[in-house]
C-alpha cells in the first residue's frame, strides 16, 4: 500500500514506489492515459428518430476525419511522413462508399443505434479481410479496427486520448505503454512516465531512456491512485512518486532537480569527445535506433542496433520490399560510412503487429518470436534480407540475427542469405559482397557455444536484456519479479565474459547492444571483460564516455576480475562504482 500523510493545505500526500528505469526528476501534472475500450451492445432506436440517428453518423464521420487530419498534419510538419501515411490511409478508408452504405442501411432499415450499426458493419469487413491470404490485404483489417474504435468513441462522446496531441507538459500515467503508444509520443510535452508494469529492460523503459524522459515503472495501482491534473513528483533516482506534495517538498525537489540538471550539463560536455579510457584506450561507442527519423550520428562510431521492427510497428501493413529498401537506404546514407547493424525482424514476446496474426502462446518469450517467426514466414524473411542487401551499396551494412539458440539456427539463416544473394546475382542487382552477418547472443545456449558460433559468423552482439531474462529465469516485463532480473550478477558477468573471450580469440568483433551498454558503471566491467564496442540509446552516450574517461584499462580489468568472483549483484555494483577516479 502507498504511504500517506495529511497535508493541511494541498490535501493527502502519498508516496508510491516502483522501478527507476530512466534517470531524472519531473515535477508536473498527471495525465492519466487509458486507451479507449470499444464496448458496444445490440441496441435499436424508437421510430421517428431515423433522421437524428443518421445525423449522428454523419457527424461522427466528420469528427473522425478532423481528428485524423490533425494527426496526419502534425506528423507532416515534424517530417515524419511515414507516420502521416498511416492516418491519411485511415481518412481514405473512412470515406469508403460501401462501408457508408452498409452503416446507413443498418440505421435506416433495421433501426440500429449508430454505434451498433458501425460495429456490425466493420466487423463484417474485418472478418472478410482477415481471411484473405495476401498479407497486404489482410493488413487492412487492423486499419478497420482503428477506424471503428475511433467512430464508436466519438459516438459515445468520449474525448480522444493521444500522446501526440498534448496541450501542456505532463507526467504520463498508464497501465503500460506499448510501442504503438510511444510511436506518437510528444517528446516536448511528456516530462515523465509512470506505468503499473514494466522493468528496466521493458520497451517503455527503452523508449524513455532513448528520449531522455524520467520514468518509474512497475508502480502498483498507479492508474487507480493518481488522477488527471494532480500534482506529482517523479524521482527516478529513488524510484519514487510523490502525489499532492506540499510546498516545502516541491521546493526541495526543485533544488534536487536543479542539481541533477547541473550534473547532466557537465556530462553533456563529453558527448562530442572521443571515447577513451583514462590511459587512452579507444572504446567504440554505438547508438541504438528504432527508425530512420531524427537520428544523430555525429557523436557515435557506429550504429550498434537498428531495430527494424519499429518500421513494421509504425505501419498499417507489412512494409513492402521497396518501403524497407528506402528506409534502410536512408539510415545507411545518414550514417555517412559508419557501420550500421541491422537487426532482422524481432517480433513476438512483448511486441506484436496488429495486421499479422501471431500464434497464441502461454509464454511468448519462450515461443515463436524473432528468427523463429521468420523461419515460419520465409517470404517475409527473404523480403527483408533482399531489401537490406540492395540497400547495402549505400553504406557499410552489418546484418544481425536475433533469438539465435544454436548452430542449427545460424546455418538455416545463412542458407536464406545465400539464396537471396543468388537471386540478386541472377537478376544482376548490385549489393555489397562484404556485408557482415552476425548474431545476437541473448540465449544462454548459444553463449555456451560461443567458440563454435564465432567460427560460423562475422560478429556478435550481446543482447543483455533477454540474456538476463533467460539466464535469471525472470520475466523482464513482470514487476513482481524485477528483483530477480539481476543484469550485473556474477552469473551474467561470467556468461558475457565467456562469449567475449571466444570472439576475441577468433579475432571477431563482439559488442553489447542491450541496456547494460548504456549503464556507465556496467560499461567499466564490460570493458574489463574484453569488450571494446558498446552501443546504447543516444541519451546515454555522454554519461558512458564520461565514466570511461575516469578509469584506466588496467583498473577496468581488475574490477571485472574481482566482480566475477563476488557472491551478489549488490557487491558487483559497489565494485563497479568504486573503480577508477570519479572526480
Amino acid at each position: 500500500m502507498p504511504a500517506t500523510q495529511r497535508n493541511g493545505r494541498e490535501g493527502l500526500q502519498m508516496l508510491l514506489k516502483g522501478n527507476p528505469v530512466s534517470g531524472g526528476i519531473a515535477i508536473g501534472k498527471v495525465y492519466l492515459y487509458k486507451a479507449f475500450s470499444c464496448d458496444v451492445h445490440e441496441a435499436y432506436y424508437e421510430k421517428g428518430e431515423k433522421t437524428q440517428k443518421l445525423a449522428e453518423w454523419e457527424s461522427a464521420k466528420e469528427a473522425a476525419r478532423a481528428e485524423l487530419t490533425a494527426i496526419a498534419d502534425s506528423f507532416t510538419r515534424d517530417g515524419a511522413a511515414d507516420k502521416a501515411k498511416i492516418f491519411t490511409a485511415h481518412i481514405d478508408m473512412l470515406s469508403d462508399e460501401e462501408i457508408d452504405e452498409m452503416v446507413r442501411e443498418g440505421i435506416e432499415n433495421d433501426c440500429a443505434m449508430p454505434d451498433y450499426a458501425v460495429d456490425k458493419t466493420f466487423a463484417e469487413f474485418i472478418r472478410i479481410m482477415g481471411k484473405v491470404k495476401n498479407p497486404l490485404i489482410a493488413a487492412r483489417a487492423a486499419d478497420l479496427r482503428d477506424i471503428r474504435n475511433r467512430l464508436i468513441r466519438i459516438l459515445h462522446g468520449e474525448p480522444e486520448r493521444n500522446l501526440s496531441l498534448l496541450s501542456e507538459q505532463v507526467i504520463v500515467v498508464a497501465h503500460d505503454l506499448l510501442p504503438s503508444d510511444t510511436a506518437t509520443i510528444d517528446r516536448s510535452r511528456v516530462i515523465g512516465i509512470i506505468t503499473e508494469v514494466g522493468g528496466p529492460t521493458s520497451h517503455s523503459a527503452i523508449i524513455a531512456r532513448s528520449y531522455g524522459i524520467p520514468a518509474v515503472l512497475g508502480v502498483p495501482d498507479a492508474t487507480k491512485v493518481l488522477c488527471d491534473g494532480a500534482l506529482a513528483i517523479l524521482d527516478a533516482a529513488e524510484g519514487a512518486v510523490r502525489i499532492c506534495p506540499d510546498g516545502e517538498t516541491v521546493a526541495a525537489f526543485q533544488a534536487k532537480k536543479a542539481e541533477y540538471d547541473r550534473i547532466q550539463a557537465e556530462t553533456a560536455a563529453f558527448l562530442t569527445a572521443e571515447s577513451l579510457t583514462k590511459d587512452g584506450v579507444k572504446i567504440d561507442i554505438g547508438v541504438n535506433i528504432g527508425s530512420d527519423q531524427n537520428v544523430e550520428y555525429e557523436n557515435c562510431d557506429f550504429v550498434g542496433l537498428f531495430r527494424t521492427e519499429f518500421l513494421f510497428m509504425q505501419n498499417d501493413h507489412l512494409p513492402t520490399e521497396e518501403e524497407q529498401f528506402e528506409a534502410y537506404k536512408r539510415v545507411l546514407e545518414k550514417a555517412g560510412g559508419k557501420p550500421v547493424t541491422l537487426r532482422t525482424l524481432d517480433i513476438g514476446g512483448d511486441k506484436s503487429l496488429p495486421y499479422l496474426e501471431l500464434p497464441k502462446e502461454e509464454n511468448p518469450f519462450l515461443g515463436k518470436r524473432a528468427i523463429r517467426l521468420c523461419f515460419d514466414l520465409p517470404e517475409l524473411f527473404e523480403t527483408q534480407i533482399r531489401a537490406a542487401l540492395r540497400a547495402s551499396v549505400f553504406g557499410k551494412l552489418w546484418i544481425m540475427l536475433p533469438m539465435i539458440g544454436g548452430m542449427e539456427d545460424i546455418r538455416r539463416a545463412k542458407e536464406t542469405v545465400v539464396k537471396v544473394k543468388a537471386e540478386l546475382d541472377a537478376r544482376q542487382i548490385p549489393y555489397d559482397k562484404d556485408v557482415r552477418l552476425g548474431i545476437m547472443i541473448e540465449i544462454p545456449s548459444v553463449a555456451l557455444i560461443a567458440d563454435l558460433a564465432a567460427g560460423e559468423v562475422d560478429f556478435a552482439s550481446l543482447g543483455t536484456n533477454d540474456l538476463c531474462q533467460y539466464t535469471c529465469a525472470a520475466d523482464r516485463m513482470n514487476p513482481g519479479v524485477s528483483e530477480y532480473c539481476r543484469s550485473l550478477s556474477p552469473a551474467m558477468l561470467r556468461i558475457m565474459g565467456m562469449a567475449a573471450s571466444a570472439f576475441n580469440q577468433a579475432g571477431k568483433p563482439i559488442s553489447v547492444c542491450g541496456e547494460l551498454g548504456g549503464n556507465p558503471d556496467a560499461a567499466v566491467l564490460l570493458v574489463g571483460l574484453g569488450i571494446r564496442k558498446l552501443s546504447m540509446s543516444a541519451s546515454c552516450i555522454a554519461g558512458v564516455k564520461r565514466r570511461l574517461s575516469q578509469i584506466t584499462l588496467d583498473q577496468a580489468q581488475k574490477a571485472a576480475a574481482q566482480a566475477v568472483n563476488l557472491p551478489t549483484q549488490e557487491e558487483v555494483l559497489r565494485c563497479a562504482s568504486e573503480a577508477g577516479d570519479r572526480n
